[in-house]
């Protein structure tokens, strides 16, 4: 959670610093799989969604592949379901360790500036990489666009309810050490706003939806060296310059166990895991019928007789905002 790394000008229009986002990933990349335990089951779960798809996809990237965690989870558990997966990641040192030992071609890209061409693509896949992107809604267009029609968009990123306990134990306690408090903990996108940005950017037959995992740590310590063994420290351009003083780190860490500890000493980290579904539009896509052309009655398929309102409300309704 330091800021001890070069950074980019702050800028009001954006959130993240990129190249800061960059360089710790590059940092990253040497021990990655010492903690890429999240990104290895969001990986995994991703694979079982994508095995429950009655089609094949010929031409798949994996964008925002760390060190070729999602290739791996494919194989295993939808085997036969990409002809030709590659990758890219902003990060030049993970795509160099997701390039080692497989035939795969990575190569390092920026998911705010695609190199792929117009509908290009049978499959997007991405875990655990779109949330440091500045213009979600203009990357997710450019996925869009990179697809076929009738291409399809998989994606898992961190929700809103990600690293609550410890956004929470962080501000209070540099609050109280320190007389104020600066943002440590950077903000996700919320499953609401996750499936608007899905429709905005175009995606036909778009789908939100989240599941949570929860970690236990018998020390929250180890939950920031896990962070930054992922790569996945604050980068926020907003951030404080200082580091976190070694007295407001502890007290973050009692204040942590204080208010989470279970029974047996362990303390939760929750990671809201919000998954992204769409299609590029095609014409062979399911289209919903027209208002008013339903050639059956809902009374008769749930065999219930059928009440008119009479288009008056009820004496002494009143309105109401829900």
């Amino acid at each position: 959670m330091s800021a001890d790394t070069p950074h980019a000008a702050a800028n009001t229009m954006q959130v993240f610093d990129r190249r800061l986002v960059r360089w710790r990933r590059d940092r990253a990349a040497a021990r990655f799989g010492d903690a890429d335990f999240l990104v290895r089951e969001a990986a995994a779960r991703l694979a079982e969604r994508l095995a429950d798809i009655r089609r094949n996809f010929p031409l798949a990237l994996d964008l925002g592949c760390h060190t070729g965690v999602v290739a791996g989870e494919i194989a295993a558990a939808a085997p036969g379901k990409v002809g030709h997966l590659f990758a890219a990641d902003l990060s030049p040192a993970m795509a160099a360790r997701a390039r080692t030992g497989t035939a795969t071609p990575v190569l390092a890209a920026d998911e705010e500036a695609l190199p792929f061409a117009a509908a290009s693509l049978d499959l997007v896949l991405s875990a655990f990489s779109l949330h440091w992107v500045n213009d979600l809604p203009g990357a997710l267009l450019q996925i869009r666009q990179a697809l076929k029609p009738d291409g399809l968009f998989l994606a898992v990123l961190p929700g809103g309810a990600t690293l609550n306990e410890l956004r929470h134990a962080l501000l209070a306690a540099e609050s109280d050490t320190t007389g104020g408090a600066a943002p440590r903990v950077s903000p996700f996108v919320g499953l609401a706003d996750a499936a608007g940005l899905l429709q905005r950017a175009g995606f036909a037959l778009p789908v939100a939806d989240t599941e949570t995992v929860t970690v236990t740590y018998d020390n929250p310590l180890k939950l920031f060296d896990d962070l930054r063994a992922m790569g996945e420290a604050s980068a926020l351009i907003e951030r404080s310059r200082q580091p976190l003083r070694r007295g407001t780190l502890l007290a973050a860490a009692e204040r942590y166990a204080a208010q989470h500890a279970g029974a047996d000493g362990r303390m939760p980290a929750t990671f809201e895991l919000i998954f992204l579904a769409g299609w590029a539009p095609a014409a062979s896509q399911p289209k919903p019928l027209r208002p008013g052309s339903a050639a059956a009655r809902l009374a008769d398929a749930l065999d219930a007789e059928e009440l008119s309102t009479g288009g008056t409300a009820p004496t002494g309704s009143g309105e109401s905002g829900l």
